[in-house]
């Protein structure tokens, strides 16, 4: 057994540890306060922190076994994008999973001469513009469906705001428009597509 293997005095180790609880803070407001807050999906959360963790570990332990940093980072995504191409992932959890490994690659750095309060700032930026995206996005983020109406009378153009409180009280949703899709005049029905904001 080597001489230093109990020795945990080494300052790289200790920096390492450092650079660690940062980037647990910066994920779990990434993964936790962002992510789920929005999406509600909790069975990614396991995947975003435990990939995070792990990207930060290889990122962190690179320079001791003198590997390009550029050849680690395109590993690392090989691997990922390997890894869920079988999944059905929609384009913001991809967004979600990159993110959750640059933030762990940036904090795994260890920059010479670099502040560390830049990096706590950088990740400050990367978090901020997450939620200014995220609540961008869900002031126009509408769902939209189809029902069976058959009120006819109240499609004509000249009654459209009683139609609207009328099926948003049917509903219980906040009904932003309604189209026509098809009018069936011997059952006397239509076909509508309502939207409404989630």
């Amino acid at each position: 057994m080597p001489d230093n293997f109990f020795n945990l005095n080494n300052p790289d180790f200790w920096g390492i540890l450092i650079r660690f609880f940062i980037n647990l803070i910066f994920l779990s407001l990434l993964i936790l306060v962002v992510y789920f807050r929005y999406s509600k999906k909790e069975k990614f959360v396991f995947t975003f922190f435990l990939m995070g963790i792990t990207v930060f570990f290889i990122s962190s332990m690179l320079k001791s076994v003198f590997i390009e940093f550029g050849m680690a980072v395109g590993l690392i995504a090989i691997f990922a994008i390997l890894r869920f191409r079988t999944r059905n992932f929609s384009l913001k959890d991809m967004s979600y999973i990159f993110t959750s490994i640059a933030i762990s690659m940036i904090n795994s750095l260890k920059l010479v001469g670099f502040p560390l309060l830049g990096v706590v700032i950088f990740n400050i930026i990367i978090i901020a513009t997450a939620v200014a995206l995220e609540e961008f996005t869900r002031k126009f983020n509408t769902v939209t469906h189809s029902i069976v109406y058959e009120d006819l009378d109240l499609l004509k153009t000249a009654k459209k705001q009683k139609l609207l409180k009328e099926i948003s009280v049917l509903t219980g949703k906040n009904i932003i428009k309604v189209k026509i899709r098809r009018v069936n005049y011997k059952d006397k029905t239509a076909l509508l597509d309502i939207s409404y904001k989630e």
